[in-house]
């Protein structure tokens, strides 16, 4: 159940990086359309739903209360995604496609580029985290160095002060990061935020 919805109609995408956007749990795809008004013109923004059922609104796995989820629910999600995204890019329109992912999305979203560290050109994390699993940790690649977005508040309380601490070392380790915090934004994407956002992939995908 991806919904995917797009930030430009399928005539206008040829030639263009793709931006895969996952949203966060008990949320949908609409709540990261207000990002589409900040991508560079030579970026394609597509939407994508979670499949897990959250009582009518959407994640991506069952939300564990320390951010420890079964993994095995984990690498599904991703597997959906690859599927939706991989014919996608066989098609051939895009010169490369990045990832973004707020709160829970971040967490599918670093998993996704954990499994392929050579498979996208960028990525940025909203409010999220990233998973801390052995299996996962396995197919670490140091050197991939993919450049990435962290931006959060750092009183965030709906992320559990030791995911944080994992992510931000993680993070340090495995990717080309560049990350800021906003005081008083609490969980959910800020203005000041979506400035950097675009003024982030500007930077990593121009032309």
């Amino acid at each position: 159940m991806m919904a995917p919805v797009w930030s430009r109609p399928e005539a206008e995408r040829a030639g263009t990086e793709l931006l895969v956007m996952l949203h966060g749990y008990g949320s949908s795809e609409e709540k990261l359309l207000p990002l589409f008004g900040v991508l560079p013109p030579n970026v394609t923004g597509v939407a994508l739903r979670g499949h897990f059922d959250v009582g009518g609104s959407f994640g991506w796995f069952l939300l564990d209360p320390l951010l420890a989820p079964d993994v095995s629910e984990v690498l599904d999600s991703a597997a959906r995604v690859f599927a939706w995204l991989d014919p996608v890019l066989a098609a051939g329109d895009f010169r490369g496609v990045s990832l973004l992912g707020f709160s829970q999305g971040m967490a599918l979203a670093t998993t996704l580029l954990r499994l392929r560290p050579h498979g996208f050109r960028a990525a940025v994390g909203l409010s999220g985290f990233v998973l801390k699993h052995e299996l996962l940790a396995l197919s670490d690649e140091p050197d991939a160095a993919v450049p990435f977005f962290w931006g959060r508040d750092v009183r965030d309380g709906f992320i559990h002060p030791g995911a944080v601490q994992y992510t931000a070392a993680w993070l340090q380790a495995h990717t080309l990061l560049t990350a800021r915090t906003y005081p008083g934004m609490g969980h959910r994407i800020g203005r000041d935020e979506l400035r950097d956002v675009g003024i982030f992939l500007a930077r990593y995908l121009a032309r």
